[in-house]
């Protein structure tokens, strides 16, 4: 574009603008990256970073020449349903109707490594996912499906080196070879410990069972991916998307670094590694971090000089994002799972699964898991995109983007690793601070109605919605599993069980010994989820995780408002009245660990006035009322987004009772279906609060009700 022609457009522009000035158009976005109205091909000869060609280093245009013309993404469906037998039934139905793979959720009692007898566990069995006990539960999940033919996509990484071992074994039980096993296993622990929280080992072990899973399956099995590089729950728990790129491909870093020191060579692993991004609502961003993500892991690879070109290349998964979906006026979802799923194929994913409309609300229905399964078939069968390969590429806007994106996420990598990589980052704790710290100033916008959702703070539904949902009944399925564990532990043979338990200890004070070895020929064994990582855990120990949040960001980024005034009048007034500010303690009950609404919540209402006390994750309800009762609050804030408050709750009601401290209100908010809230408010609690509630309208309820 010549001079003549840009003047003779700034010219046209203006004059549509009246009087207002080209540059009121310019557009920040989250990540601070400045957006101008208008790229043009001039845009173009600025990029530093080269695009390339599909198939070749540095794969900003896809890891293979032919992408979707030749072989579409695979269709895959993430679920998990209670039991083995529930979640076995609807793969095979999801199998019938257009599914190529399978994405297995595992529930939470099984992710922190405990078998469905244990006590802590009590609302946690068949939650957010399937119970898996043994190889047996395995063997029931994949019955009549064969895994020399299917791939298999398991998000796991507390407790990875026991479930492995039980996928491992009830393949072989099938007859299916170690080298025909084909999927991915997460283990991805590094952001565990940042955002997602469902570890069980300290850093440092977790590291070593990271390394055992990457040796042995490079080793025995070329077709399965040993690791899934997850940036999903990052962006869930409120990173930014430039965050989401750099710290996932610093995690990544630090994998390769942990199988260096095991002594393989890069690119006996490094092709065989996987990522796995959330996507969101910003659509040229989130094709632009894709992007960005191919170029920059190709940059870092070859570092460590690899001799195989396929260990320059990303591939990943793609899911679109749970957080982006609301409780309000839920059918939007479908709207923005649509533009999400488009936004991950023009990006150039492997692999994709689509949330379900009403999962902001429960568990996704058989009805509404068709809706986004059907989603992906549309795409891959009536648009015509997979006719063209890479049909975004050279879109002025989108490469300028793509190259901005390259140089911030770089920035932040930088920072990492000048404190000596993401382990003593993790340690220091810089990642999880800046996410807090973005999902923080979200939510401020979101309250201010700068960032607008449809159906949240505008174009509000003046008519109710009625959607159909799905409940779990955890006393019923925990009864099952139970009862299951009791016939496993009388029919095997408990001597040769304690042999394998013994020699599993034994491996873990071991760095030479392959931990996944010997917990295959455990679970071949009878040996429990459970009883292979109390074993492991006895040399181990068991991490915790220190509770603190950051403060000032969210009122710092909060248009003030008549509600915020109002606040800051009604916190004056109970100071007046109560002598002290209203006090709160912020729980997380269960063996839940997204903690992102609760830090929210605590962040939030501490920087509007309250004085907010934040229990530890994990805590059980009788330990919630102690430390409620102990701290003197007037309220307790339950956050619940895995479908347990309906066991957890009526405990937590209950021991407030038993220690006469009835006068402590209680109040529930996350996922949490509609249905659900009559019963909470019979049980005594005094109000239930949705997501996507505006927050200060929130806080001036509460103090009305203290």
């Amino acid at each position: 574009m010549s001079d003549r022609e840009y003047k003779e457009w700034l010219n046209l522009a203006n004059k549509e603008l009246k009087e207002r000035e080209i540059d009121d158009l310019k557009w920040k976005t989250p990540e601070g990256i400045e957006v101008k109205p208008l790229y043009t091909e001039n845009d173009l000869k600025n990029i530093k970073h080269k695009i390339g060609l599909p198939g070749l280093p540095p794969y900003t245009r896809g890891p293979r020449a032919t992408m979707y013309a030749n072989r579409p993404w695979t269709i895959r469906q993430y679920a998990g349903f209670s039991t083995a037998e529930e979640s076995n039934k609807f793969y095979k139905e999801g199998l019938k109707n257009g599914v190529m793979g399978l994405s297995v959720a595992f529930d939470l009692a099984t992710h922190r490594g405990y078998d469905s007898d244990h006590p802590r566990v009590v609302a946690d069995v068949g939650n957010a996912g399937v119970a898996i006990d043994s190889v047996e539960d395995m063997n029931t999940l994949f019955n009549g499906i064969p895994l020399e033919k299917m791939s298999v996509s398991m998000t796991m990484n507390g407790a990875v080196i026991p479930v492995l071992a039980c996928f491992i074994a009830s393949g072989l039980n099938q007859g299916c070879p170690l080298e025909k096993l084909t999927g991915t296993i997460q283990n991805d622990i590094l952001k565990e410990f940042m955002v997602r929280n469902t570890f069980i080992f300290p850093p440092k072990p977790s590291m070593r069972i990271v390394a055992d899973i990457i040796e042995y399956t490079s080793k025995n099995m070329p077709k399965f991916n040993s690791i899934s590089i997850s940036g999903y729950h990052m962006q869930e728990a409120g990173a930014n998307q430039v965050q989401e790129l750099a710290y996932t491909l610093a995690d990544g870093k630090e994998y390769i670094n942990a199988a260096l020191r095991r002594g393989l060579d890069i690119d006996e692993f490094a092709p065989r590694l996987s990522f796995f991004w959330s996507i969101g609502m910003n659509f040229f961003m989130e094709i632009a971090k894709m992007r960005a993500a191919r170029y920059m892991w190709s940059e870092i690879v070859s570092q460590f000089n690899p001799k195989n070109k396929k260990s320059l290349a990303l591939r990943t998964h793609c899911q679109t994002s749970g957080v982006s979906l609301v409780e309000q006026d839920a059918y939007n979802n479908i709207v923005r799972t649509t533009i999400e799923a488009m936004a991950a194929v023009m990006g150039g994913t492997q692999s994709l699964h689509t949330n379900s409309f009403d999962e902001a609300l429960a568990l996704p229905t058989p009805f509404s898991a068709r809706i986004a399964r059907n989603t992906q078939l549309i795409l891959a069968e009536e648009t015509g995109i997979n006719n063209v390969i890479d049909p975004l590429a050279g879109s002025y806007y989108l490469e300028s983007l793509t190259s901005e994106m390259i140089s911030e996420a770089n920035k932040l990598i930088d920072e990492i690793d000048e404190v000596g990589g993401m382990v003593k980052a993790i340690e220091m704790g810089i990642p999880k601070m800046r996410i807090e710290e973005s999902s923080a100033k979200k939510q401020a916008r979101v309250d201010s109605e700068e960032e607008i959702v449809v159906g949240v703070n505008k174009y509000k539904p003046t008519e109710k919605q009625d959607i159909n949902i799905l409940s779990i009944d955890n006393d019923e399925v925990r009864t099952r599993q139970v009862s299951n564990l009791k016939k496993l532990k009388g029919s095997r043979d408990n001597k040769v069980v304690n042999k394998y338990l013994d020699k599993i200890e034994t491996s873990a004070k071991d760095d030479s010994q392959n931990l996944l070895e010997i917990c295959i020929e455990a679970a071949k064994n009878k040996c429990t989820v459970g009883e292979m990582t109390s074993a492991m855990e006895k040399v181990f120990g068991r991490h915790t995780l220190s509770t603190k949040t950051i403060s000032g960001i969210y009122s710092k980024t909060i248009k003030k408002s008549e509600k915020i005034s109002s606040i800051n009048d009604h916190i004056e007034k109970f100071i007046e009245k109560n002598g002290r500010r209203p006090r709160m303690l912020v729980v997380k009950m269960g063996q839940d660990g997204h903690d992102r609404g609760a830090k929210l919540i605590a962040t939030a209402f501490s920087d509007l006035g309250f004085d907010v006390d934040v229990g530890p994750l994990f805590q059980t309800p009788s330990e919630a009322a102690t430390q409620a009762i102990e701290n003197d609050v007037h309220i307790i804030g339950v956050s619940s987004l895995a479908a347990g408050h309906k066991t957890l709750v009526p405990i937590l009601m209950e021991a407030l009772k038993e220690n006469d401290a009835n006068y402590i209100k209680v109040i529930c908010g996350g996922v949490i279906p509609p249905q659900d809230y009559d019963f909470l408010k019979k049980l005594g609690v005094s109000k239930v609060f949705g997501p996507g509630t505006n927050i200060p309208e929130a806080a001036i309820e509460i103090i009305n009700m203290l």
